[in-house]
Formats: C-alpha cells, structure tokens, sequence
C-alpha cells in the first residue's frame, strides 16, 4: 500500500449548501500532514468523511488501500484513531489513567470485560511512550488538561492503528503544557512504527518539522496543499487568510505575526 489516503474529487452539500467542494487529496504512506484553516472551513467534515461518518455527496474515496463502497466501514474505523478534545467530556472521570488507555482496545468509554495482564503492560509502555507513565493509577479527572490529551493519545494507540488523527489537541493548554504534549507528538511520529499522522490545527506555530507536509482549506475547498515550507510562506498565508501576513522560521517551525501599518 503506497498511499494511505486517496480522496478523489469530493464534495459534499448539507441543506443546499457547499461544505466541501471537489477536494482532491492524497496522502503517501512515509508522510505525516498537518491540516490547517479557519474555524468552519470544513476540517473537521473532512475527517468525517475520511472515517465514514458521512458518505461525499460526489466523489471517491479509498483509506489504508481500501475503496468505501468496497469495505465494511465499522472494520476500517478499528485501524484509525482519533484524538479531539471533545472526547474528553465523554469519558468517565474517575477511571484510573491506565483503564482509559485499554479502552481504545474496543473503542469503548469505560471497561466492560475485565483487562488482561497484557492489556494493562501495553498500557503502562504506551503511556511511557508518551511520558506520562507517572499518572499511572490516577484518576482521569485529576490529570490536566495536556496530560488528558497524552492520555488520550496513548488510548487511540492502544488499538495499534495504522492511521493517527490528532483534531486540534492542544486545544486549551497553556504554552507550556502546548509544546509537551508537541515534544511528545513529535517523539511518536519519529519512531519506526508511527503510524500516519494527521494534524488538524488553525495555529501555523503547531506545524513540527515531522509534518512535513501541510493541506491549506478554506471555505471548504483545498487553497494549497504540498511541502510545509513551500506551502507555509508569507505570500501564500497573506492570499489565504485574506490579510497581510509575515512568516518566520525559527527551529524549522513557522511563526505568524501582522506587519504594522506605516
């Protein structure tokens, strides 16, 4: 399997109205991607459709080699994590960190079945993979934020998936707990059995040198797609944003700023 994802010609329209409109899109298998655009753009439907959630209006689209239409979508869903700050509300706040992360075995919220030993070894090298082995009998509700995130994480791997989405993350951290649950990212998608990545975010700062591919969407329709540091460029986000823009790299990273008006 050389491409991951194979979105071909995809729209999709809600009550006469364009959410997405003929995006075409291929992820090879090697890259990691960020996604990045405005709140209402279509990020999030995008990755709707890419889990089955929602059937395009047009086009085709094939993920891990396998055509929808062709595949039980219910089976595929198990080799694709999903990670979005949403699904921390759903969980139960006063599981212990390493039954959360066993979850993620069946997709559940909660335990069901008593783990096996197994189970709770996979957890606890999980979470030191992702250094977060000291919450380890914690309840979840105590952790913070970032640590929640890594958690969570930890739990979308739990089911080895071959395809990682990470839906706006570092929603609500501070700058701190922001770039160490990004280290921790970073760590993750370098390691020889990383699955593919997709990060999903609307701050270009967030974009590691490890998504060295970015996709630019706006108005539910692809502006730019390609190699970060091709994509990422001041005449390029000025255009895309609609205002004046300056990018700066610092440490492989771009940094936005607005120039001053004279």
């Amino acid at each position: 399997m050389t491409n991951v994802i194979e979105v071909n010609n995809v729209s999709w329209y809600r009550e006469n109205k364009t959410i997405l409109e003929q995006i075409d899109w291929t992820v090879t298998k090697g890259e990691h991607w960020a996604i990045l655009g405005l709140n209402g753009s279509g990020k999030t439907t995008l990755l709707n459709v890419i889990n089955g959630y929602i059937w395009p209006t047009k086009g085709q689209v094939s993920v891990l080699g396998h055509r929808f239409g062709d595949v039980d979508l219910r089976e595929l869903r198990k080799s694709i994590g999903w990670v979005s700050s949403s699904l921390q509300e759903r969980l139960h706040a006063n599981d212990k960190t390493q039954n959360v992360v066993i979850s993620g075995k069946h997709a559940s919220i909660g335990l069901y079945t008593e783990p096996s030993e197994e189970d709770y070894e996979q957890a606890r090298k999980l979470m030191e993979r992702l250094s977060c082995i000291h919450l380890l009998d914690r309840a979840y509700q105590s952790c913070s934020q970032g640590e929640k995130q890594k958690i969570l994480i930890a739990r979308a791997l739990m089911a080895s998936p071959r395809l990682l989405i990470l839906d706006e993350a570092t929603n609500g951290l501070d700058f701190l707990s922001r770039e160490a649950l990004l280290t921790s990212i970073s760590e993750l998608a370098q390691e020889p059995d990383a699955p593919t990545l997709l990060f999903v975010t609307h701050h270009i700062e967030e974009i590691l040198p490890v998504f060295n591919q970015t996709l630019l969407i706006r108005r539910g329709e692809v502006y730019s797609k390609g190699q970060s540091q091709e994509v990422l460029t001041s005449a390029n986000l000025t255009d895309f944003f609609e205002t004046p823009i300056q990018v700066s790299w610092q440490n492989q990273r771009a940094w936005l700023s607005i120039p001053e008006k004279n």
